[in-house]
């Protein structure tokens, strides 16, 4: 890949990783709306492994305290660490699940279209705007039981077909179920540090055992995203104090609009067909 595709790729997954409008659904539009050969999985993967030490920065208070509250429940204590802890652990499982499927059946290849990304953009969009309107604003990470873990977890899993926003789906399920926008986002952060790292391993075991390893490009595009990863945190972090979704939602019905004109051709002097 040239810089330039390096640059492209760490920039918009770093920014896009936090925000709730699909990191993965945008790196596959990169190709798509230029003249660059796909990146491939790997790299994907590997842009994202930089956005995990951004919020292992970002966060790493947090994460000092859930790994403590993990050392606590392995030793049978049953602190609030722990307990949080513990439901992360859980809450990670059907993503782990429905990614091993997606692998190992080739879906997760055959969703990498424009298409998908367009309708999911709008729905799920939609759905985040839905839930950020009826969503009361008094539960606490702190006040996270089992049930409502699990159920974001399951958000999560959904996340993994393009289009779909992980940060997005799971701060969705999050607002539905009460949780205060800045708690929701913090708690969607937290989980995703094992599923993406769980990904960085399996993508690396493969890179590994096919001889080929993972391409220093990669590498360097993961470098890059980290950086833009914390940018965008500290974005999202500061908004959801002082506003409400709003701009997230009209951002990715209006991308959703634009790709679904660019498909079909609704407007062929002013958009060019994909």
């Amino acid at each position: 890949m040239s810089i330039e595709q390096i640059l492209v790729l760490a920039i918009v997954q770093g920014l896009t990783e936090f925000l709730p409008v699909s990191s993965s659904g945008h790196l596959i539009l990169i190709p798509a709306l230029t003249d660059w050969q796909d990146q491939g999985v790997v790299t994907d993967v590997m842009v994202h492994v930089g956005s995990l030490f951004a919020v292992l920065v970002y966060f790493q208070r947090d994460v000092r305290w859930l790994l403590r509250g993990a050392l606590e429940f392995v030793q049978g204590q049953r602190s609030d660490a722990a307990r949080l802890a513990l439901y992360i652990v859980l809450a990670t499982i059907p993503a782990l699940v429905f990614g091993a499927v997606l692998a190992l059946t080739g879906a997760g290849s055959a969703l990498r279209g424009v298409e998908v990304v367009a309708y999911g953009s709008i729905a799920w969009g939609l759905l985040l705007g839905v839930a950020d309107w009826v969503g009361k604003r008094a539960k606490k990470m702190e006040d996270m039981r089992l049930s409502s873990a699990l159920i974001i977890g399951l958000a999560q899993a959904v996340a993994l077909i393009p289009g779909t926003s992980r940060s997005g789906i799971t701060m969705t399920a999050a607002r539905f179920l009460g949780f205060e926008r800045g708690e929701a986002a913090r708690f969607s952060f937290l989980l995703g540090i094992p599923a993406i790292a769980a990904a960085g391993m399996f993508t690396g075991l493969e890179a590994w055992n096919s001889g080929t390893g993972v391409p220093a490009d990669a590498l360097w595009a993961a470098f890059f995203s980290f950086f833009a990863a914390l940018a965008a945190i500290a974005i999202l972090m500061a908004v959801v104090k002082r506003a409400s979704f709003a701009v997230f939602v009209v951002y990715r019905v209006a991308l959703g609009l634009v790709l679904l004109a660019m498909l079909y051709g609704w407007f062929p002097a002013l958009l060019p067909t994909l």
